[in-house]
């Protein structure tokens, strides 16, 4: 008797083919954009030609200095007027300004920092009308009130003082900082506060533990930006100071003109040392600048 053998079904394996599942790469093209490369190489003649006419008019004796192309390089460099700069009391001017741009941060941040976290995390009606009265002084300019604040430095006592700089600098160079730190505290997401109330955090400790390393984007750009305005502050030197004693870099610039004329080589190159240390500030901290006035600072 005949058995039938029976056939079982035999699995076969699909032939290799590309995975659907798995995530495919785009392949970018670089393509040439001559506008682009145009507009870059623009950009960048306008930078750096008249940065390059400044130091090449400092090296030039001032004989030569009317007379002189700025885009031509000295036939004859020296030193001299940086010599020149450096023995008419530029350490005095140079220290004066740093002490007043290391106050008004300093100011700046021990106030902006609370405030900015307070504005974020209440939702009280005075804490938001806080915010606003702050975002009010963007719009309001410094001359419009310089006489009121001419009055309040005198009754203070306060005029011909370093003091007399600092304070208005802080408080003008505030409502940008409180704008740019409460945009900073937003991007820190709500979990890690939940997670450290659940430990039992205090405000405080929040502030200092969690806000304050999160957010070193926002508060680096709050430095550069509060130093730049003291800095390169002209008005309030200008009007709240008489004697050599509290006088700061932008006064001393007119050192260099007189009744007779103007040094043009001095005056440059003072300008350019003076501008090295907050230049050397933002190589340090540009990354960080950059990323806090792109509101990522709390990433």
């Amino acid at each position: 008797m005949a058995h039938d053998t029976l056939r079982r079904p035999v699995k076969t394996t699909p032939a290799a083919g590309p995975d659907r599942s798995a995530p495919r790469r785009r392949h970018w093209s670089r393509r040439a954009n001559p506008l682009a490369g145009l507009g870059s190489v623009i950009w960048l003649a306008v930078v750096v030609v008249p940065v390059y006419a400044m130091i090449s008019a400092s090296l030039t004796h001032q004989s030569e200095a009317l007379g002189h192309n700025a885009l031509k390089p000295p036939s004859h460099p020296t030193l001299d007027n940086y010599d020149t700069v450096l023995h008419n009391g530029f350490g005095h001017l140079l220290w004066n300004t740093a002490l007043v741009a290391a106050a008004v941060v300093v100011i700046v941040l021990a106030l902006c920092v609370p405030l900015s976290y307070v504005a974020v995390r209440t939702r009280s009606v005075w804490s938001g009308a806080a915010f606003r009265l702050f975002l009010l002084g963007v719009a309001i300019p410094a001359q419009a009130v310089v006489v009121p604040l001419y009055l309040m430095i005198a009754k203070l006592d306060l005029y011909d003082s370093l003091l007399a700089i600092i304070l208005p600098t802080a408080a003008f160079a505030m409502p940008v900082s409180v704008l740019i730190l409460t945009g900073t505290l937003r991007d820190i997401s709500e979990d890690l506060y939940e997670a450290m109330g659940l430990d039992g955090a205090s405000t405080t400790r929040m502030l200092f533990q969690l806000v304050i390393p999160l957010a070193k984007g926002g508060i680096s750009t709050v430095v550069i930006y509060s130093a730049l305005q003291s800095w390169n502050g002209l008005l309030f030197p200008l009007i709240f100071t008489q004697s050599d004693g509290p006088r700061v870099l932008t006064l001393g610039l007119f050192n260099y003109v007189s009744e007779f004329g103007v040094n043009i080589p001095a005056l440059l190159a003072s300008v350019v040392l003076s501008g090295v240390p907050i230049f050397a500030v933002y190589l340090v901290a540009r990354r960080a600048l950059v990323g806090g006035l792109m509101g990522v600072g709390g990433k």
